[in-house]
């Protein structure tokens, strides 16, 4: 039967690279020698070295601080409390180091993904350290309509906790005026719902899957916006002060991940209505058979395109084909109501 792993194979896995033994080192003050007698079981760390070991690795803080709780449990209880009422009101220093390091560093065609990959991934840590089901996802403004305004929003990558999947990029959808998203976005400020099953709430939104509070910050870059930051809770009322604060954060940081023309004057910001989810998922079943064909037309013309430009192609497509509907569907039920009150009169 093989042993569960403890955290001195943990701390091996992770200082193998030896970039990452040498800045431990260095962060922890000490020489990279102690790392290897503690992996190997010849001396322990101490209060102070195991308080800067947390902090140096956020992004390991919850795996190791369940298995340093094995031959520390007194002091790590202590330590969990005190680290974890200071991790949801901030963001650590070294995550902003290290995406200001991969921001500098990354090729340009991957620098957006990689980089709210990342972000997400420590959004989600500290904003669900206790995983009861977070989903965070960022949201961008679909391209200028040939009148020049922002008609729609679309969900471009998201990570989430159970109940939700880990990568909800899959399962994007346009959102508009009618959206806690859309109405952060064409406000510029941030939004919360704390219980999206009141009908009465003042904030918008809609009750989605396992979704009982919501809450979004836009993405700005001197008072232009690109979309903003949406985060989704299965608790109500989740999103107190420090956690609304938190989030105001992350997409202030998240604003690294986009380019200078993809930010908007608020006035190009005229959202439109799109139908609800259930809706949309029938139309984009056919998204990758669509884009197939798109790249395929374009070879043809001996206009060949990249992926990115053909999906924002075929994005286009479904809003103008969205907003439509939505429109139809609005002049549908309005001549039923007129019908109505007329049958009555």
């Amino acid at each position: 039967m093989q042993e569960s792993p403890t955290w001195r194979d943990f701390l091996g896995r992770i200082i193998q690279d030896p970039q990452e033994r040498r800045r431990l080192a260095n962060e922890l003050g000490i020489n990279p020698v102690t790392l290897t007698r503690w992996i190997n079981n010849e001396s322990s760390p101490r209060s102070q070295s195991i308080q800067r070991l947390l902090k140096a690795l956020p992004q390991h803080r919850k795996a190791l601080l369940e298995l340093l709780a094995d031959d520390f449990e007194g002091f790590i209880t202590e330590t969990e409390d005190s680290l974890a009422e200071d991790l949801l009101h901030k963001i650590p220093s070294e995550f902003y180091i290290r995406v200001l390091h991969t921001r500098a560093t990354i090729p340009k065609v991957l620098r957006f993904s990689s980089l709210c990959d990342l972000i997400l991934q420590q959004a989600l840590e500290q904003l669900d350290p206790k995983r009861l089901g977070l989903a965070v996802i960022v949201v961008r403004c679909m391209p200028p309509s040939r009148e020049g305004k922002i008609r729609s929003l679309r969900e471009s990558l998201g990570r989430g906790t159970p109940p939700w999947e880990v990568n909800l990029d899959q399962q994007a959808i346009l959102l508009g005026a009618e959206s806690l998203a859309g109405y952060t976005v064409s406000l510029g400020h941030p939004v919360v719902n704390q219980d999206l099953s009141e009908n009465q709430s003042l904030a918008p939104g809609y009750h989605g899957l396992w979704e009982e509070s919501a809450a979004a910050a836009p993405i700005l870059l001197e008072g232009n916006v690109a979309g903003c930051i949406l985060v989704s809770s299965t608790q109500p009322n989740y999103f107190l002060q420090s956690r609304q604060t938190l989030i105001e954060s992350y997409a202030d940081l998240i604003s690294l991940a986009f380019e200078p023309d993809e930010f908007y004057d608020a006035r190009q910001i005229e959202l439109g209505l799109v139908p609800l989810q259930d809706v949309q998922r029938s139309y984009l079943s056919g998204f990758r058979q669509r884009l197939n064909e798109t790249m395929l037309q374009a070879t043809k013309n001996q206009q060949p395109l990249t992926i990115f430009q053909a999906e924002q192609i075929v994005w286009q497509q479904f809003e103008e084909e969205l907003l439509r509907l939505s429109h139809f569907e609005d002049s549908k039920q309005e001549i039923f109501e007129q019908h109505v009150k007329r049958s009555i009169e």
